[in-house]
Parts: structure tokens; C-alpha cells; sequence
């Protein structure tokens, strides 16, 4: 029996603010595309993850590579958020004196 796919990424707004992931799990492509990044092989992020094949990720870094514009800004996003919070916590800690 052969596996479609185009099934096996899923976008709803009902999961993680409607950004595509691997049906039934909740992971998001963008999340899979930075271990990718960061020099991780397909295997070895299957492995780390244990629940996922490793088709799940290819199918994952595929999207990644389709809509990799979209899929950046995401990441970029993200890392603004990121910057944005530690900034105001920075800011809100009282000062030692």
C-alpha cells in the first residue's frame, strides 16, 4: 500500500496557529526545517524525535524546500519574538544597587 504524500502535512488553524505539520503529531515543518539547518541529517532528526519516520521528515523538508520563503519568515518571526521578550525582561529586572 502506498502513502500519499500530500497527506502528510497538515495546516489548521486549530494547531499551532495554523502553520503546516506533520499529520498526527503536532510538529511543525518550520520546526523540523531548523534541525535541518543546523546540520542535522533527516535520520538523525527522525531519531531524535522517535515518533516520526523518517518519510515523515522528508516529507516535512520538502515543504520546507517548496515554500521556503514562507517557511523562513516564520523562523524570522520567531526569533523577533524571541529577541522582542528576553529585551523586556531585561528591561523589567530591577536594577542592582
Amino acid at each position: 500500500m502506498s502513502t500519499d504524500i500530500g497527506s502528510m502535512i497538515v495546516s489548521s488553524p486549530a494547531i499551532r496557529h495554523g502553520r503546516p505539520c506533520i499529520a498526527g503529531t503536532g510538529i511543525t515543518v518550520h520546526r523540523i526545517a531548523i534541525w535541518y539547518k543546523l546540520g542535522h541529517s533527516p535520520e538523525e532528526i527522525a531519531r531524535r524525535y522517535g515518533h516520526l519516520t523518517e518519510a515523515q521528515v522528508h516529507a516535512a523538508l520538502a515543504y520546507y524546500h517548496a515554500n521556503r520563503d514562507e517557511v523562513e519568515a516564520e523562523i524570522a518571526a520567531d526569533e523577533a519574538e524571541a529577541a522582542h521578550l528576553e529585551d523586556e525582561s531585561i528591561q523589567e529586572q530591577p536594577s542592582a544597587s
